[in-house]
């Protein structure tokens, strides 16, 4: 099959053909129409992941995948062959990946797509949708509590934004000017603060307190952290926790992404319904690849989909 990999530690995406899998006990093979880019893919190519987890290459990249069910495993019950299916890739050693014609993945991993929901967005909902909704849970924002998300026009960050704002939180997303500011606006922020600028002053304006919350996603944590009421939350997906924090009067969670299947699917239904957005900027074919990597590392906003059927 095709697939864009990564051949060797810290090699560039490439597309390759490499054997197809078949599903073994307990697993399903989907025939992969979509997938997306994420920051875990740009952390393998770096050779930023083997320090924290065994990779055997070539490496298949990409964490996502939404497509068809193809090829069922002994022992695998409530699935059959067609069926539209999508979720994140978690097999280890780290070699199986979304940016492949084929994906084997365990059967309880696996997600429904809903009725409505096309699999392009499914394709790049799955990591991004789950690593958002873990980290709201985490700071429980009440309503009219004042949430200061920092990284917000990225691919889990734009959902962030959505997901906060549905529970009545203020939101103050930071952006760029431009493009950024116009995407976190439309999906929700009450405040855009313009990261380019002062960032303290501006969010001072707004709650002179400090805010009751904030989700680390990008930028200097500890200056986050002096933005922060007394006593308020602060949750990070970059590994920032309370033993970092030290002598910050904040609750300080570390988390990483819930990627249950029924979380994914409570996503998905909400995304069918219309009430949460997956802000695709663009969509790359399977070839094009390499060159989304590049966009992603220039400073893309929203999610970069691929489209592989």
């Amino acid at each position: 099959m095709r697939a864009i990999i990564s051949a060797e530690l810290g090699a560039a995406a490439k597309l390759a053909d490499v054997p197809t899998p078949s599903a073994g006990p307990g697993e399903v093979r989907v025939k992969v129409s979509a997938s997306s880019l994420n920051g875990f893919d740009t952390a393998v190519i770096s050779g930023h992941m083997a320090a924290f987890m065994e990779h055997r290459f070539p490496v298949v990249l990409g964490r996502d995948f939404a497509g068809a069910v193809d090829q069922l495993g002994d022992g695998v019950e409530g699935f059959a062959t067609g069926d539209a299916v999508f979720g994140v890739v978690l097999t280890f050693p780290l070699q199986a990946g979304g940016f492949g014609e084929y994906v084997v993945v365990p059967s309880t991993s696996l997600a429904r797509v809903p009725d409505g929901l096309d699999l392009t967005t499914a394709g790049a909902l799955g990591l991004a949708g789950a690593a958002a909704a873990t980290v709201v849970d985490a700071i429980a924002p009440l309503p009219g509590e004042t949430v200061l998300i920092m990284g917000a026009t990225g691919g889990v960050g734009s959902l962030v934004v959505q997901l906060a704002a549905a529970r009545g939180a203020v939101v103050l997303a930071t952006a760029d000017p431009g493009e950024g500011t116009r995407l976190v606006r439309r999906l929700g922020a009450h405040y855009v603060i313009d990261r380019t600028g002062d960032v303290i002053g501006q969010v001072a304006a707004i709650a002179p307190g400090g805010v009751k919350a904030a989700v680390h996603l990008a930028g200097d944590p500890f200056a986050l952290a002096e933005l922060i009421a007394p006593g308020g939350r602060f949750a990070s997906l970059l590994g920032i926790g309370q033993d970092q924090m030290g002598v910050h009067d904040v609750v300080a969670l570390s988390v990483n992404a819930d990627l249950d299947p029924a979380g994914l699917e409570h996503l998905a239904a909400q995304v069918a319904a219309g009430r949460l957005e997956v802000p695709v900027q663009r969509t790359y074919q399977l070839d094009e690849v390499p060159q989304a990597f590049a966009d992603f590392a220039a400073g893309s906003v929203g999610k970069l989909a691929v489209r592989l059927a």
